[in-house]
């Protein structure tokens, strides 16, 4: 995880919620091939970094909200991210929904996956039309207000309309 978002949860008081827009990221990511190749493993062991940080956010009272509008029939990547939300974001103490992209078509939704922390800091994820994220150019910390308030009502848009994650079976 990239040291700003890791900075920024450190520094949460109250909420931190991520949008996510795509339907696959890093395609070679070698936990998507184990998965994909049918290994069997515990996300909560293997990720066990990102599972610390959020139990330690959310331990603090800082609520977690993850939001992700997928097309559907989801991809093979989407279907992965699904199979390991519960075991990993959900019992890390994050709530996840998801959203099927048609009805998010009448959303004004950001050009890139974000984070918003405590309604005041932006941070885009930049990753290029296969899915790939480059650590040196792929993120981008905004602090406009302006910024702020568009990305906070985008997420609160979609998470209105989402399905829980134990309510959702992707198509």
């Amino acid at each position: 995880m990239a040291t700003a978002v890791r900075e920024a949860l450190a520094s949460a008081q109250h909420s931190a919620v991520h949008l996510e827009l795509r339907d696959i990221y890093t395609p070679d990511d070698p936990d998507f091939a184990d998965w994909r190749a049918g290994a069997h493993f515990d996300p909560a062991e293997r990720w066990r970094s990102w599972f610390d940080v959020v139990m330690a956010t959310t331990a603090r009272g800082v609520r977690m909200r993850r939001a992700r509008v997928v097309s559907e029939p989801v991809s093979e990547y989407i279907k992965f991210e699904y199979d390991v939300t519960g075991a990993h974001n959900i019992a890390a103490g994050e709530e996840v929904r998801w959203l099927p992209r048609r009805k998010a078509a009448d959303l004004a939704l950001p050009g890139a996956d974000c984070w918003v922390i405590d309604d005041e800091v932006v941070i885009f994820n930049h990753f290029d039309g296969n899915g790939n994220w480059d650590p040196a150019t792929g993120m981008d910390v905004r602090r406009e207000p302006a910024v702020a308030k568009l990305c906070a009502s985008a997420f609160e848009a979609v998470w209105e309309r989402a399905v829980p994650h134990a309510e959702y079976r992707p198509l």
